[in-house]
């Protein structure tokens, strides 16, 4: 089924007029550059999740050690990473399509036709993002982060209560990592169920606009409830800032065993949420809402006008409707 968009679709440029230099480079944008366009997006987006959920993290930690009173809690990180979501969502998400996690992209490539050719270059990307975040955050607080390593012992120094804590993801010693990879399972397949369902055309209860809220708010819930456990959630936010703790410590921060777990648990976790939302709570004979009609049309009126240029009628049966689009309506 292809979408039907007016002939009235209203663009930007129809408003705004562009100077010679922009629309020199819109045109490059769309064409040579768009794939670094869309990983810059990704990368973006990682990196503001990463700075808010972080920053708040090192606020708390350092708070803690330094024994300063009211300064962090773990109710403050998770409201921190869902306004960092919410960031990535809103402000990089239009370009990118706001995957912002590997084990989305590679969910993507498996059930939703993403390009396999662009996913490694998303995956690079996000990671990257992690990564920069984490400099960014330690420069922000690495005199205050100097001060208080230096009395600290590594079994402190690299644990979940101390500076390098702050970045790289641990668990305490002795934990039991049986334990450890089913919260972490647990809490990834809930996540992305969450993320399978706001994508779904059909659900009424989660319009576009609402998708950055509520998968903030999922992913805030799940720290606040199974953090303390051991949580990443995020093959990007792992190994960016487990890549960053090298740099920064040296070996000593690898993380042990616990870093397979937190860098590659989210990924089967998502595969099989989306096997279980696609085939088990998704229903083709489902009405397509008309909040994701205007969505996904007006997707398909930007990809368009981007091969046509300006002046192009947008209603031909020739673009391809949006993955979860085309797939809620091929019954129809």
């Amino acid at each position: 089924m292809a979408i039907d968009t007016r002939d009235d679709t209203v663009f930007l440029s129809d408003m705004v007029p562009i100077p010679p230099h922009a629309a020199r480079w819109e045109r490059v944008r769309h064409r040579e550059a768009h794939l670094l366009v869309q990983c810059f997006a990704e990368a973006m987006g990682v990196f503001l999740y990463c700075f808010c959920g972080i920053g708040s993290q090192a606020a708390n930690m350092l708070g803690a050690l330094t024994k300063a009173a009211g300064v962090g809690s773990v109710l403050q990180i998770g409201l921190a990473y869902a306004v960092g979501i919410m960031l990535a969502l809103t402000i990089a998400a239009p370009t990118s399509g706001g995957h912002f996690n590997p084990c989305v992209t590679i969910a993507y490539v498996i059930f939703k036709k993403f390009p396999v050719r662009k996913a490694p270059f998303y995956i690079l990307a996000q990671i990257i993002g992690a990564f920069a975040a984490c400099m960014v955050v330690y420069l922000q607080y690495r005199d205050v982060i100097l001060e208080l390593e230096a009395g600290l012992p590594d079994s402190i120094n690299f644990s979940a209560q101390g500076p390098a804590g702050i970045f790289g993801l641990y668990v305490a010693p002795g934990s039991n990592l049986g334990i450890v990879f089913w919260n972490e399972f647990s809490c990834d397949f809930i996540l992305a169920l969450a993320i399978w369902a706001c994508i779904d055309p059909t659900n009424f209860f989660a319009p576009p606009a609402a998708i950055p809220f509520i998968i903030g708010v999922t992913y805030a819930t799940i720290i606040w409830g199974f953090s303390p456990i051991g949580l990443s959630a995020n093959s990007a936010r792992d190994i960016g800032s487990r890549i960053m703790v090298l740099c920064i410590w040296g070996s000593k921060a690898a993380g042990g065993p616990y870093a397979a777990i937190a860098a590659l648990t989210n990924i089967p976790a998502t595969l099989l949420a989306a096997v279980v939302y696609d085939y088990v709570l998704r229903d083709t004979d489902r009405v397509v809402t008309p909040a994701h009609r205007e969505f996904y049309g007006g997707i398909a009126a930007h990809e368009k006008r981007k091969v046509e240029g300006p002046g192009s009628l947008v209603s031909s049966e020739d673009i391809e409707s949006p993955a979860p689009l085309n797939r809620a309506s091929s019954s129809k």
